[in-house]
């Protein structure tokens, strides 16, 4: 698929992968629907797609609730007149380990609410806007489409992170499925479990603990969000790709 003019949606927009994938996009002449819970994250993502040469429009939903996502797809076709892709990209944390036990008492355990927020917005979500993206792909009968699941390398297992590691496997395994139902109507899928990349929040961290994660990675450096985006990119622009992640983690894994 070639990029130009292409109508993709990416959720997340508002900060960190998702700016950094919509922004690539619209270098490459994509036409970019963000959405995000901020107004004013996606503002500044607007304007960075817009400084980049792309078309963006900025888009309020949480991807966890039906109803905001049939409603989004709706928009974005009514606003754009079509549509090609769509980057699953949203997602939360709720760390904590399964159970917490000490000196011989069990001190906490994960809850439901940790467990269920995640699921809900990182594997629900995911599905949510699949099928959405779907549907209306078919409705609108477009020649190719694409959907990338945005996973991560919590799926190999990750520490204190039971409900993301399940979460992050299971968009893997949505893609994989999707590629198989949609293969017919043309519509390709994939996934990109990024490992240790260089956002906002690792910024924050203290030097000594930033110094660790580097030195965990066999490339002794961290991801940038370019190098997702351009995971991303490979999947939309390459026509005989589908259903397969792509492990973007420097050798971590």
């Amino acid at each position: 698929m070639d990029l130009n003019q292409k109508v993709v949606v990416v959720t997340g927009a508002g900060r960190g992968l998702g700016r950094g994938i919509a922004t690539y996009f619209a270098g490459k002449g994509a036409r970019l629907a963000c959405v995000d819970l901020s107004q004013e994250d996606l503002n500044a993502t607007v304007a960075a797609c817009e400084a980049a040469g792309g078309e963006a429009r900025a888009y309020l939903a949480n991807v966890a609730k039906e109803e905001d996502v049939e409603k989004l797809f709706s928009d974005v076709v009514a606003d754009f007149g079509s549509l090609h892709g769509v980057v699953n990209n949203a997602g939360i944390t709720r760390d904590g380990l399964l159970v917490k036990y000490k000196d011989g008492e069990i001190v906490s355990k994960m809850s439901l609410q940790q467990w269920q927020a995640v699921i809900d917005v990182n594997l629900t979500g995911v599905f949510l806007c699949g099928r959405e993206a779907a549907a209306k792909m078919l409705e609108l009968g477009v020649e190719e489409g694409v959907i990338v699941n945005i996973s991560s390398l919590a799926r190999q297992g990750s520490f204190g992170q039971s409900n993301y590691a399940a979460a992050k496997t299971g968009v893997v395994a949505l893609a994989e499925v999707w590629a198989k139902e949609l293969a017919r109507y043309n519509i390709r899928t994939g996934a990109v479990a990024p490992g240790t990349i260089n956002t906002d929040m690792l910024a924050a961290m203290k030097p000594e603990a930033r110094e660790r994660l580097i030195q965990a990675v066999p490339l002794r450096r961290l991801g940038e969000a370019e190098h997702v985006a351009r995971s991303v990119a490979f999947i939309f622009e390459t026509d005989y790709f589908t259903g397969r992640c792509i492990d973007m983690d420097g050798g971590l894994r």
